[in-house]
């Protein structure tokens, strides 16, 4: 294998072009070799923009390519699972968008197929490699908060457009599944276990059928507690809060940090009075693409593994069906 892990992109999405790929080609460890689209146009016009050696006309191909290591698959929900086997049978690494699935069951196929296939395949949740959520872990862990009881989260945009992706409900679109994963995916990692239960309301958009406002509380084993707000029809907004007995963390931009500019978060010690941390401008995609490749190129585990991703859907999952029986529901069943 080459000192950089060679990648290839399936489908000339939007985060891919505007987000991950420009980001991905700044790693360390990382070149975007290829791109495939079902439309050869597409994808020759985004090879050209950024340099890209290969376009192809179809997904089949960009698999096909030998001289490709891993793939980054930002396909519309429905289709993550069957190009993420896809991909592992043609022997690709995947570093595949949240929500990995639409459903646990189908998350839990990717297992066989990891076993079976030998590639590590892992969920993109970015935020996970940002200095400030690492930072976020580390004062938990050393206690800076004392006992972590509640988180509270927001997160919001404003898209009424049927014919956005994000507005199909068939193919898996919705606030929970869009956002709301991100405030789940928080949640865990605060407190690195699984919530017990959980109660989900969700209001549904009457024309498109996708939760467009979905509030949930997870409970958690010795009295924690998340609450977080995911709506795809309020005004844009995004805010963590991490609440323990002694002090608190709140941050700022927890999942849309621009690459361009410093980060913070609030750190308040309570009697010992509060600061901002700041982080210097990094692009949490570049580190992700690296962070991936050094676990390919190492033998570890994928940033966000495949059981984690397993994990949060298992929750998301949970707070889809409180919000049809209207009571708590235990995560997993």
């Amino acid at each position: 294998m080459a000192t950089k892990l060679r990648w290839g992109v399936l489908s000339t999405a939007g985060i891919g072009w505007k987000k991950v790929i420009p980001a991905m080609q700044l790693g360390e460890l990382t070149t975007i070799d290829a791109i495939g689209s079902r439309e050869l146009e597409k994808a020759r016009d985004v090879a050209a923009r950024f340099g890209i050696a290969r376009a192809y006309g179809s997904y089949e191909e960009v698999l096909a390519d030998p001289e490709i290591d891993a793939i980054y698959n930002p396909l519309p929900n429905h289709l993550h699972v069957p190009w993420t086997i896809k991909a592992a049978e043609a022997g690709k690494h995947v570093l595949c968008e949240k929500p990995i699935s639409l459903t646990v069951a189908e998350a839990e196929t990717l297992l066989e197929v990891r076993a079976r296939t030998g590639v590590t395949i892992g969920e993109a949740f970015m935020v996970d490699c940002h200095p400030q959520w690492v930072r976020v872990r580390e004062l938990l862990r050393a206690g800076t908060v004392g006992e972590l009881r509640s988180l509270v989260g927001f997160f919001s945009y404003f898209n009424v457009d049927p014919k956005n992706i994000r507005n199909q409900a068939d193919i898996g679109g919705g606030a929970l599944m869009d956002i709301g994963c991100y405030m789940v995916h928080a949640a865990r990692y605060a407190w690195e276990r699984e919530p017990e239960r959980v109660v989900g309301s969700i209001d549904r958009d009457p024309a498109m059928g996708t939760d467009r406002l979905t509030s949930a509380i997870l409970e958690f084993s010795g009295g924690g507690q998340a609450i977080f707000t995911c709506s795809t029809q309020l005004v844009p907004y995004q805010r963590v809060h991490l609440v323990g007995t002694k002090g608190r963390i709140e941050v700022e931009i927890p999942v849309n940090s621009p690459p361009d500019a410093e980060t913070r978060i609030l750190v308040d010690r309570g009697a010992e009075g509060s600061e901002w941390e700041t982080f210097a401008a990094c692009d949490q995609y570049t580190l992700q693409g690296d962070a991936f490749s050094r676990a390919v190129m190492g033998g570890g585990e994928a940033p966000v593994s495949l059981e984690n991703a397993i994990g949060n859907m298992r929750v998301i999952e949970a707070v889809f069906r409180s919000g049809k029986s209207r009571l708590w529901e235990n995560v997993g069943g």
